[in-house]
């Protein structure tokens, strides 16, 4: 069939239009990001900073003010503005008592436009979880989940977002090491597959269509849980897995980290791909803003500004919307978690890589309960210090937030020095402990940094069996402790941790203070 004049004049100016090369314009957008919330819903007193009483940052109501004016900013220069989470929304009192759908109104309210999926996601477990990720209009991404066995995705591996003519690919992933710290049965019916090819199969569908690749990547070392983390550099994990993972995949323009609690000052580019890599301290204290600039024809980002704007919460005004929200939500669940439980002389503080007195406490409380020989308490179980004066139920939810039963099992002696060598790798904090005292030197080499360890006021006989106490997370092998996996399993109460706590403080005649401490003894050099 021939064509006709007319339509062959249309044709070929239509073939010289698709063929004749854009002209080059450079084009901007603004990136704002949040990591590991945790459920930080109410400002954060910054006891770290100067000012009596310390400044407040953070807040759900504070955070939204600031993003509602970096949004009205922005659009009076006719520059377009997203927002993104890079996982571990979910954690905290009102996200478990709640199963994470105050978070996912909380997200939904701000004006997210994609979520990657974190570990914690799955703190209620997966069927939870997507019944969560279904009931908002915002994509929750993540491209190496698979349901097990199968090449089906859990979730959508990616997203193109679209405003004001800038066309984002996002991309979502999650890291090995994230995996490990979800309670495996949790996710039993899921699969984590290596994150960058995965990462390389959404940039082959997505590269021809989008202007930039943006990847929510959740993975590296599990960061120090502790609101305080930006306080103390020697406590902050690296972020060379996000590095690495850059180079593994050069079409990546922007990574937004999460997981290991990194702030990243100033924004880093990656020296041989130009990635720009950015990751907030975590708990909602900063809010991770980029601008970049990019040409249109190459797709390169010419020039870019970036930085982790603190949220001074006393100096925003409370969005009204989002504290409305919240407040419904903490309303609902006030009569529980109102109800004053106890009453501490001092405040009970956690630690994430020495003892802390809110690990022993609680190791303390798991030994008495159950009679075991010694206890154990993991440092990442641990969000929220005990205040002086009441201590509320939701205190106490806020301290231990995971469904977490207690466990008693059998080790050896020499099972029981296994354990405690892992903790002194500090790969995932200091274990917490009762019933023992270890000395030990983390100059040694990983493996050989356990000196002495007595049980009961005995040394240790290796061949002799101990009764043990932990929560379920541990006992299932959780936080890397592969040895909990191989000990006799006595018994499981069907007591939830934070319950557990709860029955211990109504059963006090009098307030409760810190432990006695010297359990875990350095090494004096």
């Amino acid at each position: 069939m021939s064509l006709s004049p007319s339509l062959f004049v249309v044709a070929a100016c239509l073939r010289l239009f698709l063929a004749a090369p854009a002209s080059a314009e450079i084009k901007e957008a603004v990136i704002l990001s949040t990591n590991d919330f945790h459920s930080a819903i109410d400002p954060i007193p910054a006891y770290w900073l100067e000012g009596d009483p310390p400044p407040h940052l953070g807040g759900a109501a504070a955070m939204m003010s600031l993003v509602e004016e970096i949004r009205a900013r922005e659009a009076e220069r006719g520059v377009p503005v997203f927002l993104f989470d890079s996982g571990d929304m979910f954690t905290g009192m009102l996200s478990k008592l709640t199963k994470g759908e105050a978070l996912m109104e909380m997200m939904a309210t701000m004006g997210y436009d994609a979520l990657g999926i974190g570990n914690h996601e799955f703190d209620y477990g997966w069927e939870n979880f997507r019944k969560q990720m279904f009931r908002v209009a915002f994509p929750s991404l993540s491209a190496n989940i698979f349901y097990k066995g199968t090449d089906i995705p859990f979730a959508r591996p990616h997203a193109i977002i679209e405003r004001g003519g800038v066309r984002l690919g996002v991309i979502g992933i999650i890291g090995q090491d994230a995996r490990s710290v979800v309670l495996p049965s949790f996710v039993e019916n899921l699969d984590f597959e290596d994150p960058a090819p995965a990462i390389k199969r959404s940039v082959a569908e997505l590269a021809d269509d989008v202007d930039l690749i943006v990847v929510l990547a959740h993975q590296g070392h599990t960061g120090p849980m502790q609101t305080d983390a930006e306080h103390h550099p020697e406590i902050q994990r690296d972020f060379q897995a996000d590095i690495d993972l850059c180079g593994q995949v050069p079409a990546i323009d922007v990574l937004l980290g999460g997981h290991a609690h990194r702030g990243i000052e100033p924004i880093y580019v990656h020296p041989k791909t130009g990635a720009i890599i950015s990751q907030t301290y975590g708990y909602g204290t900063r809010l991770g803003f980029l601008r970049v600039r990019y040409d249109t024809e190459t797709g390169d980002i010419v020039s870019h500004e970036g930085e982790l704007l603190k949220v001074w919460s006393d100096q925003l005004e409370p969005h009204p919307v989002m504290a409305m929200k919240m407040k419904a939500y903490k309303d609902e669940v006030a009569p529980v978690i109102g109800e004053i439980v106890g009453r501490s002389r001092k405040r009970i503080i956690r630690s994430y890589n020495t003892e802390s007195a809110l690990g022993a406490f609680s190791a303390d409380v798991l030994r008495e309960r159950t009679g075991a020989d010694v206890a154990f308490m993991n440092a990442g179980g641990l969000r929220a210090d005990l205040p002086e004066g009441d201590i509320t139920l939701g205190n106490v939810q806020d301290a231990f937030p995971f469904y977490n039963t207690v466990v008693v099992q059998e080790f050896t002696g020499r099972q029981i020095r296994a354990i405690l060598e892992q903790g002194f790798t500090l790969l995932r904090g200091m274990i917490q402990v009762s019933g023992l005292v270890a000395r030990y030197d983390l100059a040694q080499p990983v493996g050989e940094r356990l000196l002495e360890l007595e049980i009961g006021g005995e040394p240790v006989e290796d061949s002799r069996v101990y009764t043990s106490a932990t929560n379920r997370f541990l006992a299932e092998g959780g936080d890397l402790y592969e040895t909990f996996t191989r000990g006799e399993w006595i018994e499981e109460i069907d007591r939830d941790i934070a319950m557990a706590i709860v029955d211990h403080l109504k059963e006090q005649d009098a307030p409760i203070g810190p432990p006695e401490m010297g359990r875990l003894v350095p090494a004096i050099r």
